[in-house]
């Protein structure tokens, strides 16, 4: 097989050592390039958790390679190493062509066959890890690097330095990503935006019978769905109806018990319900669809470069938006230039009880406008804010056989 023929051949192998279920945009991609004639494969590691029940739709899951999670320990270094040979190995027994790397684990799975093959790389990293590069704080002392932290991190440096395409999904984290890795080729920023079919409408009217509906999806902690939310749902007694989709991450656990005790103890808990995870992304987005207000909060201040940086990054707004849902989002002023002027939803303190129950007032208040809100961004989604124009760059560097 001559060189041009190789290029000319439309396969990609998506590595992550963890469920490549776990992130929309590669559902996203795998599709559009699925579409577009692509032989499409995944390899990856289960995860732990309730976030092991999340799937890829059938088109994908029949493509998917998924080795069973080990614990901590021998077995799982063992695992590792092996992932990581294999990878290598698929990549030269099936010619393939792209591997589209996806985590900070893969990144040494990314480089061996960045070496070793004429197979070319994409590195798209969804979460940047902690490397003493982001010190938002002055007095903030470095965590501690193990030495297997130290190679992962040298690996990630040498595949974002040399990867044919890097993708990130916000502009801030790009650029401190190309000045860590003194990267010069073609760099993208991809936000989380639903693809154009992930788009519901929504039945009923915003205020029907006097309740709003609030939607919260995605991994639960207290900064996502704090406390002071049940407090001002106490405050409109049946009115407010708060449906909850998703699951604790490892490691911080025990607080949805806090969350739904608390919500007895105040006497909401008729209002909430929980409904845990929902695997497949339709099931997700029809339930979403059933309510009427979209809860994206995020803390006002501190955090690391991706808590800092989650415009573009969260999936959460661009999702309420696809189901014509208007949004309630932290009063961060990224998050208002992007959400709030444009008319899309209405901001506030997280952590203020009061400026939270101002906000679900006029909600309550404004069913047509909270219906025209939701309206609006669903027009966003369809033209501009969906993941066929985001990743269409991304497509034609794909493509590219030079």
């Amino acid at each position: 097989m001559t060189c041009g023929e190789f290029l000319m051949r439309k396969i990609v192998l998506y590595l992550q050592y963890t469920s490549p279920a776990n992130y929309p945009p590669l559902e996203h991609s795998g599709l559009i390039l699925l579409n577009a004639g692509w032989e499409v494969s995944f390899f990856g590691v289960q995860s732990e958790g309730e976030s092991r029940e999340l799937i890829l739709p059938g088109p994908l899951a029949a493509r998917q390679n998924l080795w069973s999670y080990q614990p901590s320990g021998l077995r799982q270094k063992l695992q590792f190493i092996c992932f990581t040979v294999k990878a290598l190995l698929m990549v030269l027994g099936r010619g393939t062509t792209w591997v589209y790397c996806s985590d900070l684990l893969s990144c040494p799975a990314a480089w061996l066959i960045g070496c070793l093959t004429r197979c070319r790389v994409l590195y798209h990293e969804h979460d940047s890890p902690e490397d003493g590069t982001w010190q938002p704080k002055a007095s903030a002392a470095p965590a501690p690097v193990s030495p297997f932290q130290r190679f992962l991190l040298w690996t990630r440096r040498q595949v974002g330095r040399d990867a044919d395409l890097v993708v990130l999904p916000n502009q801030v984290r790009l650029a401190a990503f190309v000045m860590h890795t003194r990267r010069s080729g073609s760099s993208f920023c991809v936000w989380n935006c639903p693809r154009q079919g992930d788009d519901r409408v929504r039945g009923g009217v915003v205020g029907n019978a006097g309740i709003l509906r609030l939607a919260f999806h995605g991994s639960i902690n207290g900064d996502r769905l704090p406390l002071t939310l049940l407090a001002a749902m106490k405050r409109f007694p049946g009115r407010i109806h708060l449906s909850v989709v998703g699951y604790e991450t490892l490691g911080l656990t025990g607080y949805l018990a806090e969350f739904l005790q608390e919500a007895d103890r105040l006497g909401v808990a008729a209002q909430v319900e929980f409904i845990g995870v929902l695997p497949a992304r339709r099931e997700l987005l029809d339930q979403v669809a059933t309510c009427d207000v979209g809860l994206a909060f995020m803390p006002l201040r501190g955090g690391d470069i991706n808590m800092t940086n989650m415009t573009g990054a969260s999936n959460k707004p661009f999702d309420y938006l696809a189901c014509e849902l208007a949004l309630l989002v932290s009063a961060r002023s990224d998050w208002e230039t992007m959400f709030v002027r444009p008319g899309f939803g209405l901001s506030c303190n997280p952590g203020d009880v009061n400026d939270m129950a101002r906000q679900l007032q006029w909600f309550l208040d404004h069913p047509a406008e909270t219906r025209e809100m939701g309206r609006r961004g669903r027009r966003k989604i369809l033209t501009d804010w969906n993941y066929e124009s985001q990743f269409a760059p991304v497509l034609a560097g794909l493509a590219c056989t030079i």
